[in-house]
């Protein structure tokens, strides 16, 4: 697995939310982006880490910052999420995995002592020019709004 590295670009994509919105990389460019990949819609830690952001996501505006979540679940999955859990910012549905393999994000795992292929959850934070300042690895899921702002140094 080979991850998107500090100073990189936003790689490019073109894809759809779980509203029918369509989101551009290039259009990305002019705010601060998060961009968070999650293993799975409506597991524990998935749903915390959301409801995280959710629940800072006024402050993260005020900051001007704009987050994405992507996961490899499809379109039907992330609109029953987001709508369960009220999240107010666009999920990405990435079935093909275009947008997780560019970011370097898939790759062997091991849970309870299973070896398996997944999505590893990692936050990409990028400038209001799309580099990429930091990657934040192991997200607190409980606090991860809160993380992303400090990370920033915003708080």
């Amino acid at each position: 697995m080979k991850t998107l590295e500090t100073g990189s670009q936003i790689p490019a994509f073109i894809a759809e939310d779980q509203n029918g919105n369509k989101i551009d990389s290039s259009q990305l460019i002019g705010k601060k982006t998060v961009v968070y990949f999650y293993p799975k819609d409506n597991t524990p830690g998935c749903t915390v880490q959301a409801c995280s952001i959710r629940d800072g996501y006024e402050e993260l505006l005020q900051h001007n910052i704009q987050i994405i979540g992507i996961s490899a679940d499809n379109l039907a999955s992330h609109q029953k999420f987001a709508s369960k859990f009220e999240l107010p910012f666009p999920l990405i549905p990435d079935v093909d995995r275009t947008i997780i393999e560019a970011f370097g994000v898939w790759g062997t795992k091991k849970f309870m002592g299973k070896v398996y292929d997944g999505i590893h959850r990692m936050t990409f934070l990028f400038d209001d020019k799309g580099i990429l300042l930091h990657v934040i690895q192991k997200p607190d899921t409980k606090n991860h709004a809160e993380e992303i702002l400090k990370t920033f140094e915003l708080k």
